[in-house]
C-alpha cells in the first residue's frame, strides 16, 4: 500500500465513478481501476461495489476511507514541518544565563502565542557551551554575545548589554582596572565570554586580577562580593532584577569596555522556519 493508492481510492470515493476521479487526478481510467483493484487485494476485502458506470462505497470501504484521508493528512502535516514554509515541530534554543532570567521571557511568550504548534526546548549554560552545542546541531540557535566569531556561525544582534564591576558598599571607586589588579574576583567557568572580557580588561591595562574563584550562579557571586570576599563583573539588566543589588555598588568599565551586544546566532545556511519566525518576532519587537 502506498500514498499514490490512497490518493485514488479516496479519489474514488468522493467522486463516485473512476471516470471522474481519473479527470480530478489526470489519469487514464485504466489506471484508476488497476490501483483499485490492487488495493482490494492487498486488503483483502471489496471497497467498493459496481454498479454499471457507477461505484458505491461498501462498509469496509467506509471505515478504510476514514484511515485514508488521516494518512494522507499525516503524511502532508509531515512534510510540512520539515519543508521550511512553516513554524513547527521541536526548536531547541540555547541561552547564557543572564539573557534567559532577563531579556528573553517575553519574547518566548510572544512566540508561543504566535506559533503554539512548536515545542520550545531551552537549556542554559556559559557562552562556551552554547556555540559548542549549535556547532553539534543540539541547538537550532542560541543567544549569546557576539558578534560570531567562527566562519560556520551567523545570526542578528537583538539586545544591547552593559557589563558592570561590582564591589561591596566600602569598596573606594574604581575607575580602570589597576585600581584592583590583584584583587580577588568572581567569575564563571573558564568557557564564559564575560570571564574571558573581565580577563582582557584586566590585561589592556597591564594589570593582572588576583584570585579567581569559579561560581554557578550570579546570586552566589553576588553574596560573596556583598561581604566583602571579592569583585566580580555581571550583566547591568541582571543586577537590576536582583534582590541584592542595594548591597554591592556598581562601576562601569573604562573605555566603555562593558558594552556588548546579544546575538542569537545558528548555524551558517541552517535558518528553518521556526528560526526564521524567531527572527522575524525579534525585529517586530525592536521596531
Amino acid at each position: 500500500m502506498d500514498l499514490t493508492q490512497l490518493d485514488v481510492f479516496v479519489a474514488v470515493a468522493e467522486e463516485g465513478s473512476v471516470t471522474a476521479a481519473a479527470d480530478r487526478l489526470h489519469r487514464v481510467p485504466s489506471n484508476i481501476s488497476t490501483r483499485i483493484k490492487q488495493l482490494e487485494d492487498e486488503l483483502g476485502t471489496q471497497l467498493f461495489h459496481r454498479e454499471k458506470l457507477r461505484l458505491h462505497i461498501s462498509d469496509p470501504g467506509k471505515t478504510f476511507l476514514g484511515y485514508a484521508k488521516r494518512i494522507l493528512a499525516l503524511s502532508e502535516e509531515a512534510k510540512q514541518s520539515v519543508s521550511g514554509h512553516r513554524p513547527n515541530g521541536i526548536f531547541t534554543l540555547g541561552s547564557i544565563e543572564s539573557c534567559a532570567a532577563v531579556r528573553i521571557p517575553p519574547v518566548l511568550t510572544r512566540y508561543h502565542q504566535a506559533y503554539p504548534e512548536v515545542e520550545l526546548d531551552l537549556s542554559t549554560g556559559p557562552s562556551g557551551d552554547m556555540i559548542d552545542g549549535i556547532m553539534s546541531g543540539q541547538f537550532s540557535a542560541a543567544f549569546v554575545d557576539g558578534p560570531p566569531k567562527h566562519p560556520e556561525l551567523e545570526g542578528v544582534p537583538v539586545f544591547d548589554e552593559e557589563m558592570v564591576l561590582i564591589s561591596a558598599l566600602n569598596h573606594p571607586p574604581v575607575m580602570r582596572a589597576r585600581d584592583i589588579s590583584g584583587s580577588t574576583i568572581y567569575a564563571f567557568r573558564a568557557n564564559c565570554s564575560y570571564r574571558r572580557l573581565f580577563e582582557n580588561w584586566f590585561a589592556q591595562d597591564d594589570a593582572v586580577p588576583g584570585r579567581i574563584y569559579e561560581m554557578e550562579s550570579y546570586h552566589g557571586i553576588v553574596a560573596c562580593v556583598t561581604a566583602g570576599a571579592g569583585l566580580a563583573l555581571i550583566p547591568a539588566s541582571m543586577l537590576d532584577g536582583m534582590p541584592g543589588k542595594t548591597g554591592v555598588k556598581a562601576f562601569p568599565l573604562s573605555n566603555q569596555a562593558g558594552k556588548i551586544k546579544i546575538w542569537l546566532m545558528w548555524r551558517r545556511g541552517m535558518a528553518a522556519a521556526n528560526l526564521k519566525a524567531m527572527v522575524t518576532l525579534l525585529d517586530a519587537m525592536h521596531a
